[in-house]
């Protein structure tokens, strides 16, 4: 099976850093993000990648194609001219796993642990891996107009979050736009169709690096705690 791993974005909200440096290659703990990716998913037993890359493009293919050897990759790469958002992308990408009946799917800004091999299709066309969702704000709790416990961004495990982990049919293919992005169209439809599955990770790490501060913090993490186990030695 092959991993898709969605590269091409601009990062925005990391500027000036993605002026000069694709969002995949910032690294946190040593380490570009994609390369943390790729290192974890050669840990679920794959080893063949489809990179979707545009923005800086050139920087993400002579980065991998230096580590190819020492990551143990094959690395293929899918090429976008102009933005295509996430749907367009992976549609742009279908000549490269036409031949798939299934394949796992990352976004190229996250970091996580998630075990893809319990994402399960189960007759659907996709399934996405879901974290609890953690407030970006300081909770309160009032008795009246007296605050009576604060909770500084707290996990409200009632509400799960797109994880930017799947695992996809080719089926896919037929729901994707030829430009725009896939949450907002072919999810939109699968869920309409109730054709999309939901995997619950509770206890996985996630992070999305959006900004300098999540920066910091997933550089923190990763010198606190073995997110990855030895892949980090």
């Amino acid at each position: 099976m092959k991993a898709v791993i969605l590269a091409g974005g601009y990062g925005k909200r990391l500027k000036p850093l993605t002026d000069s440096i694709p969002k995949p290659l910032v690294s946190v703990g040593g380490r570009p993000i994609i390369e943390w990716q790729i290192l974890w998913l050669k840990h679920s037993g794959i080893t063949s990648f489809v990179i979707l890359v545009g923005h800086l493009k050139e920087k993400v293919i002579e980065y991998l194609d230096s580590k190819k050897s020492d990551l143990g990759a094959s690395i293929t790469y899918s090429e976008e001219e102009s933005p295509l958002g996430t749907g367009g992308a992976l549609k742009n990408a279908e000549q490269h796993l036409k031949d798939e009946d299934k394949f796992i799917m990352f976004n190229g800004d996250n970091v996580t642990n998630i075990n893809i091999s319990w994402l399960s299709i189960d007759g659907n066309v996709a399934s996405l891996g879901l974290v609890p969702l953690r407030s970006t704000y300081g909770i309160t709790r009032l008795d009246g107009d007296i605050i009576t416990k604060f909770d500084e961004k707290p996990i409200l495990k009632d509400y799960w979050m797109n994880a930017g982990v799947y695992l996809m049919t080719k089926e896919i293919f037929k729901y994707l736009p030829e430009e725009g992005n896939m949450e907002n169209t072919a999810f939109v439809e699968l869920a309409g169709k109730k054709l999309l599955k939901g995997v619950k990770f509770p206890d996985a790490y996630f992070k999305g690096v959006d900004s300098i501060k999540d920066m910091e913090e997933v550089n923190a993490d990763l010198a606190k705690h073995s997110i990855f186990g030895s892949l980090g030695q």
